[in-house]
């Protein structure tokens, strides 16, 4: 499902390379995100870069937190879902917060 969107990212912005995507619950993702980040709570996405050949590196995404996100921005499931993918993929790509990654989360959504 967004396998294209995450292509069209990594060619926009000129990285080479594979991006993996997995889809975890909320138990996972703070299991994930105390061992990385050393924050025990649950999570709605987590990048990890892998620097490896090929590799750019593998997005995690709590399904159970995005829907929770959804009701809570009032937008569809997979708006969220498409969010928290292009928010994981651009950090991947180099981007941090703030006012140049909203930008072009705006942008990417859109694909």
């Amino acid at each position: 499902m967004f396998k294209h969107l995450i292509k069209n990212i990594l060619r926009k912005e000129k990285v080479t390379g594979i991006i993996n995507l997995v889809l975890v619950g909320d138990q996972e993702i703070q299991r994930l995100n105390k061992e990385f980040r050393g924050k025990d709570k649950p999570t709605d996405v987590l990048a990890f870069p892998m620097g490896e050949d090929g590799i750019v590196g593998d997005i995690a995404i709590s399904t159970e937190t995005a829907k929770r996100n959804a009701l809570l921005f009032g937008v569809g499931y997979k708006a969220e879902m498409t969010r928290l993918v292009v928010h994981g993929a651009l950090h991947l790509c180099g981007y941090r917060h703030g006012p140049r990654m909203r930008d072009a989360e705006k942008t990417y959504q859109k694909l």
